[in-house]
């Protein structure tokens, strides 16, 4: 498993030096990431480019990825895929602070390990689906609907409660 120091720790530095409106793309193209404390992305791919302008560096970053997931409707594993788009600032310095309160590290390293964490966490639904149609489970025998046809009986009697039906026959017969 990667950590993301390893590989979301870009070298920004060579930008500091270029002129404004200089800018450069990173791909990513990870099989499993790992985002201290709790998050493992699966098949992480993207860019995120870095532009040059006078307050700082702009990251523009376009990434995608899925996370394992139970499906809230039939209870089965699936991949739930997420997708997010981030525009963030990391000023020169502390008098041109952004909203973001991002600051350009002294050393030219920018890790963008906590950034997708948090814009990621943004994308988990709250109620993941295997797939939108999904059935959920047959309320009967507690097996998913979607995997083969159910057919029970609709009037099923409880068989600790049959002697009871015998009861009401007996009556009608009066």
């Amino acid at each position: 498993m990667i950590k993301s120091r390893q590989s979301l720790r870009l070298n920004v530095g060579f930008l500091i030096h270029q002129s404004v409106g200089s800018s450069r793309e990173f791909y990513f193209e990870l099989p499993t990431l790992f985002l201290e404390p709790d998050l493992t992305l699966e098949d992480l791919t993207g860019t995120a480019k870095i532009t040059r302008t006078t307050q700082g560096l702009l990251i523009q970053a376009n990434l995608n990825a899925s996370i394992p997931a139970e499906c809230v409707r039939c209870l089965t594993s699936s991949s739930q895929p997420l997708k997010t788009d981030f525009t963030e600032l990391f000023s020169f310095s502390y008098r041109k602070d952004t909203e973001s309160g991002l600051i350009l590290p002294e050393d030219g390293y920018i890790d963008l390990g906590p950034l997708v964490r948090e814009y990621m966490f943004l994308e988990i639904p709250i109620n993941p689906l295997c797939h939108l149609d999904c059935q959920g489970i047959c309320a009967v025998c507690g097996e998913a609907q979607g995997e083969k046809i159910h057919q029970h009986e609709i009037n099923a009697i409880d068989p600790r409660l049959a002697v009871l039906k015998t009861l009401l026959e007996d009556n009608s017969l009066e």
